[in-house]
């Protein structure tokens, strides 16, 4: 079957080439759930045509008006979202002394052997599966697409490492009470929210960061000792200006300076955010020839709202936000309208998503299915033109991972690419098609569905490939994928494996892959 798979999807990964002829409703509607949503769900192309894609663009953009009560009820599966940041502190202290005493007790003994999965540190793990699945749940369930797009978008502009330390227990307030609150809101909210947020403090070491020769009130034997300059530095390079936003060497120094202080509390006091006057640098700074006088924690927020309305900020974020949803090499055109609704509106994202949304480049017939999904936006997509039901299980959030994205898992601040050439490959488009057919067959851990929901069986295997066409690809499968899927088809004698399957190679196929 694996060999099969290959042969078929080497057939199927020539693009289709793209008219250029005017959208229809249903092409617009196509076009703006794949890129707004995480693709549509079976009838949902006509329904979004029928009330009008930019009144459904206007909604989404005020996605608190817009019930999510099915996706309410499926968080209670969840306990991660019952547990604060407080408990959790407590509890990963509770794990480390008690993961010390166990260490202790084999030197002791001797036995260096344990349970497999056992262990102090077991909850933790499997709170972080909680939260990734979580992630799979809401992108798949949620009526608020474009809001859990765009908390995808900023969790990973602003990537914080949940495998490190202490992040193990604050990301999920990171990600709860900084991203999502402020997912639409003004930018430099959102960039003060996550700038104060315990797990990027300690993801990017600033709550290590002290002015030169600083020591506390009571000397610490583990106290921090000299400036971290991490932090300081990707504010800059991937938060704000950008790597060619005009800053220098110096500059990076002095945001270090003007951040030195902003720390967190020890987890017994819950690992909240703390600033610390004893260790904060009290000189004056300079930032893009910009003076920042001696004011403790006030200089970083004068900061944070000087690089906020940077014009090289609102050109690096709103290039990144085109690229996400227009193309990886985004036009001009819609940045630049973009950095016109960011100047006009002092940072309002919904403003500026509207200038994206309403720009001619987003429209383009060359902006259409353009772009390659990555992992999480295949699965997700996959589950929902199915109609397939996640369950609350780490299963499908591994099968991100293993198609190249392990969700909270990048080590390195920028996070996750978002290019096609990162995901392009034969190995990992195998391993698409692989994931593909086993959903359309039931066998995907993770996802139960039911396709007599999305397709019917049938004797009549051109039917069926036409059926699939429009429910499933919204009528954009090419002649060759036709009949590539019909030639597979040909030996298989069950009209029910014969639906699975063309369900299967449909959504494993090149069309599907594109967004």
């Amino acid at each position: 079957m694996r060999s099969r798979l290959l042969t078929v999807w080497l057939v199927l990964a020539v693009p289709a080439a793209l008219g250029a002829q005017g959208l229809t409703p249903r092409d617009s509607a196509l076009h703006a759930l794949n890129r707004l949503a995480y693709g549509p769900r079976p009838g949902e192309v006509d329904s979004v045509a029928r009330v009008g894609v930019m009144r459904w663009i206007e909604q989404q953009l005020a996605f608190e008006r817009v019930p999510d009560v099915r996706l309410a009820q499926r968080e209670r599966d969840f306990k991660l979202l019952d547990l604060g940041r407080e408990e959790l502190a407590q509890r990963y202290g509770d794990a480390l002394r008690q993961r010390r005493e166990m260490q202790r007790e084999m030197a002791q003994s001797g036995d260096t052997t344990r349970p497999r999965g056992a262990g102090p540190m077991r909850e933790f793990r499997e709170l972080g599966g909680e939260l990734q699945q979580l992630a799979v749940v809401r992108a798949a369930l949620s009526e608020r697409q474009l809001r859990e797009v765009m908390v995808d978008f900023w969790a990973n502009h602003f990537n914080v490492f949940v495998g490190k330390g202490a992040d193990r227990f604050l990301t999920p307030s990171y990600i709860e009470e900084t991203i999502r609150p402020n997912a639409l809101g003004r930018f430099e909210e959102l960039l003060s929210a996550t700038a104060k947020s315990p797990a990027m403090l300690f993801y990017l070491d600033n709550a290590q960061s002290v002015a030169p020769g600083a020591s506390p009130p009571r000397r610490q034997p583990r106290a921090p000792r000299g400036l971290n300059e991490n932090y300081a530095r990707e504010l800059l390079e991937l938060h704000t200006l950008g790597v060619d936003g005009g800053y220098t060497q110096q500059d990076v120094i002095a945001v270090a300076r003007i951040f030195t202080g902003w720390s967190i509390d020890r987890p017994q006091r819950g690992a909240g955010f703390a600033f610390h006057e004893w260790a904060h640098d009290h000189g004056e700074k300079q930032v893009l020839g910009v003076s920042i006088r001696e004011g403790g924690m006030d200089e970083g927020i004068r900061l944070l709202k000087l690089l906020a309305n940077e014009h090289a900020t609102m050109h690096h974020v709103s290039r990144k936000l085109c690229a996400r949803f227009v193309s990886d090499d985004p036009p001009d055109g819609c940045v630049d309208a973009a950095v016109d609704a960011w100047h006009r509106t002092n940072g309002d994202i919904r403003a500026v998503l509207r200038a994206i949304f309403t720009s001619p480049d987003f429209w383009a017939p060359q902006a259409l299915r353009a772009k390659v999904k990555t992992p999480l936006e295949f699965v997700v997509s996959a589950v929902r033109a199915a109609g397939a039901e996640p369950d609350s299980t780490l299963r499908l959030a591994q099968v991100v991972a293993r198609l190249g994205q392990p969700l909270y898992l990048q080590p390195a601040p920028t996070g996750s690419p978002e290019t096609q050439a990162q995901w392009v490959n034969s190995g990992a488009l195998l391993g698409r098609m692989n994931a593909a057919v086993a959903l359309a067959a039931g066998r995907l851990p993770g996802a139960s569905v039911d396709l007599d929901e999305v397709v019917p069986a049938t004797e009549n295997y051109e039917a069926l490939v036409d059926a699939v066409n429009a429910r499933i690809l919204a009528g954009t499968m090419s002649p060759h994928t036709r009949s590539v899927i019909l030639e597979q088809l040909a030996d298989v004698k069950d009209p029910m494996q014969a639906r699975m399957l063309a369900i299967g190679l449909a959504l494993g196929g090149p069309e599907f892959q594109r967004q």
